[in-house]
């Protein structure tokens, strides 16, 4: 059907209605903050309701088209936007204590979050170019906003001047690409796409691929792969760390979505070109990632860096085509969860509206605050692939499906890189529980309840889904081939 179907687009609907709601309430009232999370909880819950009912109607009338054929309902797509909800529900909670410090903008930042998460989540149901690059954009200028929110900060407003500038830079090749795919094909939808190189025998389709590349190079922006990450070490060192987390793990899910919509479904066709450019992508990614992590003296740098390895990590799994999308779904749902524990950890060592956060700060943490050490001690083995944790088991996946599809050398590259990760991950846990920082021996950290709450599910679940992947993973595979 590619009538209006409203359950199609109900999270964001909610998500943004819980947006506006906030920002009514705080303009008419000024409520104190517990009205916030009443309003924020309900919402959230109620998308969480909608999600699952798009769920059960996916697996009872199967795949759906809505909205003019702008609009794709697959367990898919659903699974992206649970995922994204469950990154919003922890970004929210560890940017708590950050939103309340901002005083009457607390409202301001608490909707931006919801915009940004309903933004991302019609970007991955998304299957026209046009509505990609337009939700695209509600996301990322939300984003935009957030790591600049807090005022007093010139680096945060530095890392948003940064964030905005590259970002429109980024988008401006993405739309050239939708452009040239138009101009090649006769149209911006990808299933129109699809079914125009099925059918007709393209014998100069030099247009069709500047376009395909221009689109994976944007997407590569906002997926902070290598070698276009410039932007990332900045911007996640000089954001607010409440916020950070759930920019890094937001966009990133957006974009691999987007970027698996773009080549799975419209350019399916050239499939063995695309994947041999993202394997390139992503061996770079890799190394360039690893090696410039190793380097780093400060843990948002690293983890900014780290993020560019595992953008190559989970390129690896896009290379092996549809048969790679279960791991990486896998991958992104427990890497975004790490990711946004982890800033979350930095949000309560070094605050959560400063920036930068040294290595020296955590040393004693072992002491200091167990829940913070033990948590992001967790997190990082999780991160660096360790086994009987979820990392292991989402680079476990992504490198079986590559190597099956005859992307032996880049597995054998990941596992070097792989290795070579150990250095700067573990090296925070020894700085955590090895290393005595006299002035501060004594000066304990308590987390925020919030943060303490992120910290302490996000470790159990990297254990848990590392210990029992089998249900995620079989419910994954039988729903994306069914």
């Amino acid at each position: 059907m590619t009538g209006a179907s409203y359950l199609s687009i109900a999270p964001e609907i909610l998500l943004v209605a819980g947006a506006v709601l906030v920002l009514m309430a705080d303009v008419f009232t000024e409520p104190p903050k517990r009205v916030h999370v009443w309003i924020v909880t309900t919402t959230y819950f109620a998308a969480g309701a909608a999600i699952i009912g798009q769920w059960d109607r996916v697996s009872t009338d199967g795949t759906g088209i809505s909205w003019g054929g702008t609009i794709v309902l697959t367990h898919a797509a659903v699974g992206f936007r649970a995922v994204l909800l469950i990154v919003a529900i922890l970004g929210t909670a560890t940017a708590w204590p950050m939103l309340v410090d901002l005083g009457r903008r607390t409202a301001e930042g608490v909707s931006l979050v919801l915009i940004a998460g309903a933004g991302f989540m019609l970007m991955t149901a998304s299957i026209d170019l046009v509505m990609i690059f337009v939700a695209l954009e509600v996301g990322s200028i939300a984003l935009y906003v957030l790591a600049g929110i807090v005022r007093n900060s010139s680096a945060a407003d530095e890392a948003a001047l940064k964030y905005f500038l590259l970002g429109a830079f980024a988008s401006a090749i993405f739309i050239y690409g939708a452009a040239l795919s138009f101009a090649g094909t006769g149209s911006t939808n990808l299933l129109e796409t699809r079914g125009f190189l099925a059918d007709v025998q393209v014998l100069k389709p030099a247009v069709i691929l500047i376009g395909m590349s221009l689109l994976i190079v944007g997407m590569a922006f906002k997926v902070t792969a290598a070698p276009f990450h410039s932007w990332a070490p900045d911007v996640y060192q000089g954001a607010p760390s409440g916020v950070v987390g759930f920019m890094a793990a937001s966009a990133k899910i957006g974009g691999f979505a987007a970027l698996m919509n773009i080549l799975f479904i419209g350019f399916a066709r050239y499939g063995s070109q695309w994947a041999d450019a993202l394997a390139l992508l992503a061996a770079l990614s890799m190394v360039l990632g690893t090696l410039l992590a190793i380097q780093q003296t400060d843990v948002r740098r690293m983890l900014a860096y780290s993020g560019v390895a595992h953008a190559g990590f989970i390129l690896i799994g896009l290379t092996a085509g549809f048969a790679g999308q279960p791991g990486v779904m896998f991958y992104l749902a427990t890497y975004s969860v790490m990711l946004v524990a982890a800033f979350a950890a930095v949000a309560a060592v070094s605050g959560s509206s400063t920036s930068g956060s040294s290595f020296d700060e955590y040393k004693g943490m072992g002491t200091r605050s167990p829940v913070i050490a033990g948590s992001l001690a967790v997190l990082m083995l999780g991160m660096s692939g360790m086994p009987l944790t979820s990392g292991f088991v989402g680079k476990f996946q992504v490198f079986s499906v590559a190597w099956d599809a005859g992307f032996g050398w880049l597995v054998i590259v990941g596992l070097v890189v792989s290795v070579a990760a150990f250095y700067f991950y573990l090296r925070l846990i020894v700085v955590m529980y090895f290393q005595d920082d006299e002035a501060d021996s004594s000066s304990d950290i308590e987390p925020n309840a919030s943060i303490r709450w992120v910290l302490i599910g996000s470790a159990m679940a990297t254990i848990v889904f590392g210990l029992f992947p089998s249900p995620i993973l079989n419910l994954v595979t039988n729903a994306l081939s069914g």
